[in-house]
């Protein structure tokens, strides 16, 4: 098992895990390094980009995730959080979408993945 960024010395996570050919990418939420947002659809790319960082470093992309776990702050925000996610996830992964009360530092999405790795 490799570690990809290990998170601060305070998080008991890592960013990124690869176990063999599949990689695990936690959960990313729609929240630049810097602390800023923006609305749902800001906060969706912010979260997918962070999320593609990982899965490059990795030695993967987007189009390689198989599986994606989403969660959104309001359920409202469904129609347009599926019209960001289709302009990144060409190849239509698994995906299960949870609505939630709240999400860490007031972000309004998160998603994590699971992906292959990209054969050498």
């Amino acid at each position: 098992m490799r570690r990809i960024k290990q998170n601060s010395v305070s998080t008991p996570y890592s960013s990124a895990v690869i176990s063999g050919d599949t990689i695990y990418v936690s959960g990313q939420l729609g929240i630049e390094k810097d602390g800023t947002t923006g609305d749902l659809a800001r906060q969706t790319e912010i979260a997918i980009r962070s999320l593609e960082e990982l899965l490059n470093e990795a030695g993967s992309s987007l189009s390689k995730v198989v599986k994606t776990t989403c969660f959104l702050a309001e359920g409202a925000d469904l129609a347009l959080f599926n019209e960001v996610y289709r302009k990144y996830f060409k190849e239509k992964p698994a995906r299960s979408l949870v609505c939630v009360s709240a999400l860490p530092k007031g972000s309004l999405v998160e998603i994590e993945a699971i992906a292959e790795k990209t054969k050498e």
